[in-house]
């Protein structure tokens, strides 16, 4: 038995009616805010001085996010693109990385220089920008040429 079966007069019906549709609306708007069409990630991982691998935030990632939020809300993305900074993407020896979903698309090398590019063609106009796009072979391997080999324990 349902929440129907226990209603016994008409005014009851209205008034669960109009409860659910309240509820409805509000479901909607509080999950229309909070779908966003891509979510971008910038690494701003810091490492400690000496470390084996660079570090993104020694690339000046913080203030490339910053300049990307804010390039982001100027072309009206506000509401429907995500600028979030993010923990290592292990991807250090590709400087500063920047990935988008939900294509999955890792950025390299990305500099203050590539900010309105990734917004007005990618983020805004939907394509990729293939210069910055890491190689396949470069993607969470040992193997890409930009990493060194590892040092020999001595």
């Amino acid at each position: 038995m349902g929440p129907l079966s226990q209603i016994v007069s008409v005014r009851e019906f209205c008034e669960w009616k109009n409860r659910t549709v309240r509820w409805k609306e509000i479901s909607i708007k509080e999950n229309f805010l909070a779908r966003f069409e891509r979510h971008v990630f910038v690494c701003t991982n810091m490492r400690e001085p000496g470390s084996a691998r660079p570090s993104c935030a020694a690339n000046g990632s913080n203030d490339l996010h910053k300049m990307l939020k804010d390039a982001a809300k100027d072309a009206g993305l506000g509401n429907r693109v995500r600028i979030n900074k993010s923990g290592c993407l292990e991807q250090c020896e590709h400087g500063t990385t920047v990935v988008v979903y939900p294509e999955a698309v890792w950025y390299g090398f990305v500099k203050p220089g590539n900010i309105q590019q990734i917004v007005s063609e990618h983020l805004v106009g939907g394509k990729p920008v293939e210069s910055l796009i890491l190689a396949e072979d470069c993607l969470n391997t040992p193997a890409c040429p930009h990493r060194e080999p590892p040092k020999p324990l001595t």
